[in-house]
């Protein structure tokens, strides 16, 4: 007969004892780590950041900085349907913070070697622009000279205060390098286009922010009575935007009495012009004028200018007169400076090596062709500066009835 057991007197082997205890804690350590796997999976660690940050810890320590749930507790709340949305940003960046943004561009040119904040020792003040043509080269190796470094020496073509660009509008530009100065100069070649072309194109205000003054030149214009650093200092005296130096009377082509040299005064903003010309004497061109061919402007009048020059004003013709937009009591800030002036040669290089479509096959001389696409040029501008002066004016509810919007090209014999 057998005798029925007990619980309570039954002994259980030591050895299945701790298959038990191995097997309930292997379960549970199963249970948790299938929990923080899928953290651990998602998470990238740095193993270099961690050995050098956490160097000479216990291992407690390291597995501790390794926890994704104590190392990134606070960044992963962060992180949470957090997204960048910055709407000061410059349009099309909105989505970065705005700490990373540069907005601005220059055109100083780096090295490609060496540390990056040993790339510049000097960063020029001004830009000089000139438009050129291969066959004006030593016009302007003497203008450059002169306008830039006011020093005749050869090893020190130009002064580091100038940052030189040529508009090439013939497409020439390796055979420039026989000019010292020309190997540290920008080329920008764009065969028969001209100066306001190239303007639009490679002159943006967010790129030529670090210049203090933007000079705006021809290629034929004479420098022997020109300095550019006393220029800048006498446009800085008279607060002056935009200006110009003064014509020597000889100049060929010599146009408007506002551009002539006066010997009596260092500047002047206003003159007396031709009967009829002048329907008021704070307006061009009698006051708040400059030609184009020589002009020299402010940071932020050229933001302005740059900005009203439409991509198919090519020779400027009839900018100057409408330059006053860009300045604040213009009739003040827009001025000649008789001290420092230049002579215009005259040089009609570009026109004479461009054809209008068809001009060729009527017998019509190039500079006719584009001497017609100027006049085109002025009155298509003056239209444009109208009809959108009128519509704004129009939506603010102002009436336009006795407003003079300006000249019309007929009214002067150019």
């Amino acid at each position: 007969m057998r005798v029925p057991l007990r619980s309570g007197n039954v002994r259980i082997p030591n050895e299945t004892m701790r298959l038990i205890i191995t097997t309930f804690g292997g379960v549970i350590f199963g249970f948790f780590l299938g929990i923080i796997s899928p953290k651990l999976s998602s998470t990238k660690i740095n193993l270099t950041y961690i050995e050098s940050k956490y160097h000479g810890l216990s291992t407690q320590a390291l597995f501790d900085a390794l926890n994704p749930l104590k190392a990134n507790k606070v960044g992963s709340n962060k992180a949470k349907g957090a997204k960048i949305w910055t709407p000061t940003n410059p349009k099309g960046a909105e989505t970065l913070p705005p700490g990373i943004v540069s907005s601005r561009s220059d055109i100083y040119p780096r090295r490609l070697w060496g540390h990056p904040d040993k790339d510049l020792t000097i960063k020029p003040k001004y830009l000089v622009a000139f438009t050129v043509g291969y066959n004006q080269k030593h016009n302007i190796d003497a203008a450059v000279k002169k306008a830039s470094s006011l020093s005749p020496s050869l090893t020190h073509p130009f002064s580091n205060n100038f940052t030189i660009v040529l508009f090439h509008y013939d497409g020439v530009t390796s055979e420039w390098d026989e000019f010292d100065w020309s190997k540290r100069a920008i080329h920008v070649s764009a065969p028969k286009q001209s100066k306001w072309w190239f303007a639009k194109r490679f002159l943006h205000p967010d790129i030529v922010a670090p210049y203090d003054y933007i000079f705006i030149w021809d290629e034929d214009l004479g420098v022997e009575h020109f300095n550019a650093e006393e220029y800048i200092k006498i446009v800085r005296k008279h607060g002056l935007e935009i200006s110009q130096p003064g014509l020597d009377p000889d100049s060929v082509g010599l146009t408007w009495a506002m551009t002539m040299k006066r010997n009596d005064t260092e500047i002047h903003t206003r003159t007396q012009e031709r009967t009829g010309w002048c329907t008021d004497l704070h307006l061009p061109p009698c006051a708040a004028f400059v030609e184009i061919m020589a002009t020299v402007f402010s940071r932020n009048a050229w933001r302005c200018v740059w900005h009203m020059i439409q991509n198919d004003l090519v020779h400027g013709w009839g900018l100057d007169f409408y330059l006053r937009r860009c300045v604040e009591t213009p009739h003040e800030k827009i001025g000649v400076v008789d001290v420092q002036w230049i002579v215009h040669q005259g040089i009609p290089s570009l026109r004479n090596q461009t054809f209008s479509m068809g001009q060729e096959d009527i017998g019509l001389a190039p500079w006719k062709g584009v001497r017609e696409r100027c006049k085109k040029e002025w009155s298509m501008f003056q239209n444009r500066m109208t009809d959108a002066e009128k519509a704004y004016y129009e939506s603010m509810g102002i009436s336009t009835t006795d407003i003079t919007y300006g000249m019309d090209p007929s009214d002067f014999r150019r």
